[in-house]
């Protein structure tokens, strides 16, 4: 659970104070651990509210145009010299106004669109801020378990910086993310098993001596890797003019993403960059019908979680155990939102109604999120009259499978002008 790596330290001009135990509150130092000693919780970054306060919108304003900007707010990287980064975020946020009309949805709806990040997926955001903060705490070599799309992101960023990775994907994984993360030349193991099975495995290799100077992103670094989401919850508060929306619809794998966006208008709440809507904020949780144990739990009003076999199409989803799970739990229940899923049919529909009426072409994480947002409305548990945002986390030529049997020419002619014609072309 803690490296033995001699760590170099994390900038001293970091807000971060120390890493705190999410279900006891212990504390520990700024270091390459991820789980508490005294009961096993889960760790994540404590910061000085003293020195968080000091930042303004207008520091941040005068920042890069990616998540660089808000560094005053991050655990690691204000020293640009030392950042490990491809300069990801500050995407762009869509007005989705057709797509509103189609849901029968009348307030402002946005879709923050990250699969504009370099390798076109939020991964990057979590990824530049985990492996910053790796290189100061000393690791020579990257790693990742990964769905897909955390794969691809660790090894371009090895790449970027001429550092060894070795990437670790269940063996089934759709073969555009398979070719996206081979390209950049690191270790990519394909282990025949579920994600679960791949992420056991870098847990107990984590402990190796052989694996001693390597940071696992989601493993023996993931305090610090799980804060770089949160500047999806930064940046779509700036983009609405510093302004927290009504209601949010984020994906679910494993819940950690939306427990970071929700602590994000947290964060920015408190040290006063915003003010929170006059009714709260409400969080919405969106899962894959063959993998939807947190949705589940919900539903089901149980306090656990109860892992599942993954199985559909949104492999990106696929985390049958989802370390924040609870967590996300918690932050549906306390802001009075809900949680559904899809199934594979509504996931190719969804990624096919954001795609003709948003221009965006997500990947099936996306095609998940958009169904259940229907779902939510038709239901009655999203408000149609709220200002709403909705997050597609991948690109769609990633997961070209889930749709390629669906779409295609919709005419086949002969090259002349009668052959149009024939066709209804000139009509």
């Amino acid at each position: 659970m803690t490296s033995t790596l001699a760590p170099t330290g994390i900038d001293t001009t970091s807000p971060a104070r120390a890493l705190v135990c999410r279900a006891c509150s212990a504390r520990y130092p700024l270091a390459a651990q991820h789980a508490c000693h005294e009961c096993f919780g889960p760790l994540e970054v404590d910061y000085d509210p003293a020195v968080l306060a000091t930042v303004t919108r207008e520091q941040i304003e005068a920042g890069p145009r990616n998540l660089w900007r808000y560094a005053a707010l991050l655990p690691a990287g204000q020293d640009a010299a030392t950042r490990v980064t491809l300069d990801p975020g500050f995407t762009p946020l869509v007005a989705a106004d057709r797509l509103a009309a189609e849901l029968g949805i009348t307030a402002p709806l946005w879709v923050k669109d990250d699969s504009a990040n370099p390798t076109h997926s939020f991964k990057d955001r979590v990824v530049s801020v985990a492996l910053t903060a790796a290189r100061a705490l000393g690791f020579s070599r990257f790693a990742c378990a990964s769905t897909g799309n955390l794969a691809n992101s660790v090894a371009a960023h090895a790449a970027r910086v001429g550092t060894p990775s070795v990437v670790f994907i269940p063996s089934d994984l759709e073969q555009g993310k398979v070719v996206t993360t081979a390209v950049y030349g690191g270790e990519l193991v394909a282990i025949d098993g579920s994600y679960d099975d791949v992420n056991r495995l870098c847990g107990e290799l984590v402990e190796t001596d052989e694996f001693e100077d390597t940071a696992f992103v989601n493993v023996n670094v993931r305090p610090y890797y799980a804060e770089g989401s949160k500047t999806l919850g930064y940046e779509v508060a700036e983009q609405l003019g510093w302004r927290i929306p009504d209601q949010v619809v984020v994906p679910m794998a494993s819940g950690e993403l939306l427990t970071k966006i929700d602590k994000a208008f947290s964060e920015l709440v408190e040290i006063g960059l915003v003010a929170a809507p006059a009714g709260g904020w409400k969080v919405f949780g969106a899962q894959s019908a063959g993998c939807n144990p947190i949705a589940s739990a919900l539903h089901s009003g149980d306090e656990a979680i109860v892992p599942v076999k993954p199985t559909g199409i949104a492999k990106s989803l696929n985390i049958g155990d989802p370390a924040a799970g609870l967590y996300a739990l918690e932050a549906v229940r306390r802001t009075g939102g809900w949680m559904d899923h899809a199934d594979d049919d509504e996931i190719r529909a969804g990624v096919r109604l954001l795609a003709r009426t948003t221009g965006v072409f997500a990947e099936t994480a996306g095609g998940v999120t958009v169904a259940v947002l229907r779902k939510l409305v038709e239901s009655g548990r999203l408000d149609p009259t709220a200002e709403t945002v909705v997050f597609n986390t991948g690109e769609g030529l990633k997961t070209l499978d889930a749709v390629a049997g669906e779409v295609g020419p919709t005419h086949r002619i002969k090259p002349s002008l009668r052959a149009a014609r024939d066709a209804g072309l000139l009509s």
